[in-house]
């Protein structure tokens, strides 16, 4: 079997829609019938596939990836054990980027800003910082929160985050529809938090750009649904879709998407089209720019 039909079978078996995995597959098996992938390399290989496999719905999380340095052996552990090493290697990610939390500033006039990259972590191991950045900038007239190079993050963290910016209600935010269960979790707000929360009713600006991605796309994309936050910047990646990496080589691996964002409000997500700022300009120029739209309004 070659790797393509590899691929092909992971679509079928894992893909979160499989009435799109039959259209790939057709694609996928004309550019096999065609020579398409005959070429001399694998990331060539990589790049012909990705671009087929995009072409039905743009998913951005739906890849055949090359990775120069040659990926492990897949396990022959248990789950536990799998999940315990992933983990681990999160508290190291954890350490050595301060959980995410680059930056937290008060600036002139009572601003706080919170610069969040490369991503947030899983809430088990990032909760704390979390809650230890929110409670500096609790008592701010206003927040800047900066996005711009988060590439990823849970819901879970995300929701425990973004508890901090509303009053004690449960607000909804995007659940994730699976289809393996073919059911949906469903994420809120919480009722209570440790620390202080920032609240409710105070502005909120938020700083987006091409590189921000998945979860970072989800601090945006619920804070402008809800109506809580005014996003200054460029639209982003557009990366909505939870996804499993499956080892095919000792260099390509298959990123499918096996569960799919959605928000109880608009029934949708920011998958293929981004999230859209209320206010554009250049990403680099959006820190700025939300700055002079907190002091013309304070």
């Amino acid at each position: 079997m070659t790797i393509v039909e590899k691929f092909q079978d992971l679509l079928t078996e894992h893909y979160v829609f499989p009435e799109a995995a039959k259209k790939i597959n057709e694609i996928l098996a004309e550019g096999i019938a065609s020579g398409r992938y005959a070429v001399d390399s694998e990331a060539e290989l990589a790049a012909l596939v990705t671009e087929d496999a995009q072409r039905v719905n743009g998913d951005k999380h739906l890849r055949l990836l090359h990775h120069v340095e040659e990926l492990p052996e897949p396990a022959d552990e248990s789950r536990a054990a799998q999940e315990a090493a992933f983990l681990a290697e999160m508290v190291n990610v954890a350490a050595r980027t301060a959980s995410g939390m680059h930056r937290v500033e008060r600036l002139d006039g009572n601003i706080a800003y919170l610069d969040i990259q490369p991503r947030l972590l899983p809430a088990m191991i990032t909760a704390e910082a979390i809650t230890a950045a929110m409670t500096l900038v609790a008592d701010a007239d206003a927040l800047v929160i900066d996005v711009r190079g988060c590439v990823g993050g849970e819901p879970a963290i995300v929701a425990h985050l973004l508890s901090y910016l509303f009053d004690d209600e449960e607000t909804p935010l995007t659940g994730i529809y699976e289809r393996a269960t073919d059911s949906t979790r469903q994420w809120w707000t919480f009722a209570t938090v440790p620390g202080r929360r920032y609240g409710g009713k105070k502005p909120v600006y938020v700083l987006i750009g091409p590189k921000t991605f998945s979860g970072g796309e989800q601090v945006a994309y619920d804070l402008k649904v809800t109506g809580r936050a005014t996003l200054v910047g460029q639209t982003t990646r557009g990366g909505a879709h939870p996804r499993i990496g499956l080892r095919l080589t000792p260099h390509l691996e298959a990123s499918i998407p096996t569960a799919r964002a959605v928000h109880p409000s608009t029934g949708t997500n920011w998958e293929g089209v981004g999230v859209a700022p209320d206010v554009e300009v250049d990403a680099d120029a959006a820190y700025e720019t939300a700055l002079s739209l907190v002091r013309r309004t304070n």
